[in-house]
Parts: structure tokens; sequence; C-alpha cells
């Protein structure tokens, strides 16, 4: 992607404040007032994730005899790796109804957090390194040597594809590339296949064939 934010790793907050299992219920509470953050990851002695303390879970309802983080987080924690996209993420995220997801490597251990707030940092992206990127990685690669009869505008994030595509096979592909651009809010579809070609019948059972001018097919 050539510096587009498009992974967990590009996005998340990479300083982040933990707590163990063993912290108290009102140092829990300071940390968060101090922090301004509404859940917490808690670690065990290794630096590994084992679960979140949330805002909801201090509340004495279900635990009322919890007192340490241990006993009043949520377990086991729902996490996401660095190299996560940001769609699994949010998918992630809408899945499991959190707000932020700690982010561990293959070992388990905290490198940071990604929260709904920095997913949307990607839509910031001006509409020109949109534009330039839909067709540098998606009109050019996809076309080729075509590539010039295929315009691309971007407006609010909206890509517009317009002009001739070489195959009109092609032009699914290419909206569903183009989609998944960082920074794409939505895209329309203004392609047209090639223009049919007068010396190709198009009742011929095999498109392209030359039609003699006996009516027979030209090799």
């Amino acid at each position: 992607m050539n510096g587009t934010p498009a992974l967990v790793n590009d996005v998340m907050t990479h300083r982040v404040v933990a707590l163990r299992g063993g912290a108290a219920f009102k140092d829990i509470v300071k940390v968060m007032r101090e922090w301004r953050v509404s859940a917490l990851p808690v670690l065990d002695d290794a630096g590994r994730v084992i679960g979140v303390v949330s805002e909801g879970d201090l509340l004495p309802i279900d635990k009322p005899d919890a007192v340490t983080a241990a006993g009043l987080m949520t377990a086991p924690a729902v996490t996401v790796a660095p190299d996560a996209t940001l769609d699994h993420a949010a998918r992630i995220m809408a899945r499991t109804r959190v707000k932020r997801l700690p982010v561990v490597d293959r070992a388990g251990l905290l490198l940071g957090i990604v929260s709904r707030s920095d997913l949307l940092k990607v839509f910031l992206r001006d509409d020109a390194d949109i534009a330039e990127e839909v067709r540098r990685e998606v009109v050019v690669r996809l076309f080729g040597t075509h590539a010039a009869a295929v315009r691309v505008e971007v407006r609010d994030g909206v890509v517009t594809l317009a002009g001739r595509a070489r195959e009109t096979a092609l032009i699914p592909l290419a909206v569903r590339l183009a989609r998944a651009v960082a920074g794409v809010v939505d895209v329309r579809c203004a392609l047209a296949g090639p223009p049919r070609r007068p010396d190709l019948d198009p009742a011929d059972g095999m498109y392209g064939r030359r039609i003699g001018t006996d009516g027979r097919t030209a090799v």
C-alpha cells in the first residue's frame, strides 16, 4: 500500500497502560481517570494479556465480591494481531461489541491498543491520495496498456470509475479492488465494456471470429 494505513499496526496506540491481575479496585478506577480510558488490559507476570477490565466490569452487580483486576476482568480477552487488516479488526469489534482491542503478538504479549476512533483515521485520507492509489494499484495493474481508457474520480472518499474496460468481466473485479483501498467510503461504477466491433457477428457462437464477405468464418 506504499505507506497507506492498512493494518492495525499502522493506526494503533503504541503507548498503553495496563494492569496486573492483583491491581485493587480503587487503583483501577484511579488509573482509568488518570489516563482517561474506559477499559484496561490485564497482564500476567509474563506480560501476556489475560483479560480486559472495563468501567462496566467495575459496577458491583454480577461480581459483588471481586476486588482485584483478576476477579473483575472479562476473560479471555478479545485481541487482534498487529498485521490484521483494519476491516478484520472492525469486524471483530462489531461481532464482540467492544470499543477497543488489545494488540498482541503470537506469544500473547501486549503491543498496543486499537480503538474504533483509530480505525476511522484511515478515512481522513485526501481524495487525491486515494485517486492516485486506485489508479496505480487497481486500474494500471488490472487494465495494463488500456488503463488510459479508465477514469478515476474521488470526492469525499467516494470513488467513481468511468470509461471503457478492455474486458467486461474485469469490471466487477475493479470495483472490488477499489473498495479495498484504504480510505474508500464507496465505489460507483460507470465503466462500460469494449465497444462491439462491426466486423464481428454477434450471432456467432464464438465471440471474436472474423466474418468474411461470403458469410464464412475467415481464418
